[in-house]
């Protein structure tokens, strides 16, 4: 996305104030940081840190003990009703760690469910923008095969392929590298920059993998498990050159400084 246009536009999601617990167990408090519009935007720290959880906040699965997540930079997610929060997330896409795909559909079906629950689409309509789809993640070709005919790394680009079925504004992938051997982990990291490039979209990824942190990460958020809350944010590489913050020095570097 040009940089003029990106910086001319409201952010994707403002969080203010957030505080994460289960219970009286706090695991996260007082984090605060913004996604950009065309961000890579990291969302990393040690096991045990809340990164997912923090993930399904801001995809409506879990409420926060706490704190706003502003969609567009003014419409609070957890404040609204059920109609305005449906709108709201109508514009994001999830891809889980496991792809998440129906093993009894076909690669095409997996991507038409949403199209034919949410849209008005014909059944030849569906049927094409399925295979645009997976054409899109490199799948051209395997609309008719199922997700046991085909390797782990497909499997994630068919998840992908899923998750942009509505041209979703904004995609959230949690552990997009899970599993996968460092050649498809690349493969993958290589499609989310092309497609952030040709789409425009805005990408929230949760990983631990430096590889990919430093590749593909325009932004991030650090969650320390030790402090609880936020202790660095902004490009990874800066960070790297800039951060004199201990614990996150140690993560990015892997202790080998």
């Amino acid at each position: 996305m040009d940089q003029q246009i990106k910086q001319s536009l409201p952010p994707s999601i403002v969080v203010n104030g957030l505080t994460m617990a289960y219970g009286d167990f706090v695991l996260m408090r007082d984090l605060n940081f913004t996604v950009n519009r065309g961000d890579v935007f990291i969302i990393m720290g040690g096991s045990g840190c809340g990164k997912s959880t923090l993930l399904r906040i801001l995809v409506g699965l879990k409420e926060p003990a706490k704190g706003q997540v502003l969609y567009g930079g003014d419409e609070s997610l957890w404040d609204a009703g059920e109609a305005d929060k449906t709108r709201m997330l109508r514009r994001t896409g999830l891809l889980f760690q496991s792809g998440a795909l129906f093993s009894s559909m076909t690669l095409a079906e997996n991507i038409s469910l949403p199209l034919q629950q949410y849209t008005r689409l014909s059944p030849r309509e569906i049927r094409e923008t399925a295979s645009f789809k997976l054409a899109l993640v490199g799948l051209a070709g395997f609309e008719d095969f199922y997700p046991s005919q085909i390797s782990g790394g497909m499997c994630k680009r068919a998840g992908l392929a899923r998750a942009m079925a509505m041209d979703p504004d904004i995609l959230f992938f949690d552990e997009p590298s899970a599993g996968l051997d460092p050649v498809s982990a690349r493969l993958l990291d290589d499609l989310i920059l092309e497609l952030r490039e040709s789409l425009g979209a805005t990408f929230v990824v949760v990983t631990h993998e430096l590889a990919s942190i430093f590749a593909i990460g325009t932004n991030s958020v650090f969650l320390d498990v030790t402090t609880r809350t936020m202790t660095g944010g902004g490009n990874p590489r800066q960070l790297l050159e800039t951060s004199r913050d201990p614990a996150l020095r140690h993560f990015l570097t892997r202790g080998e400084e």
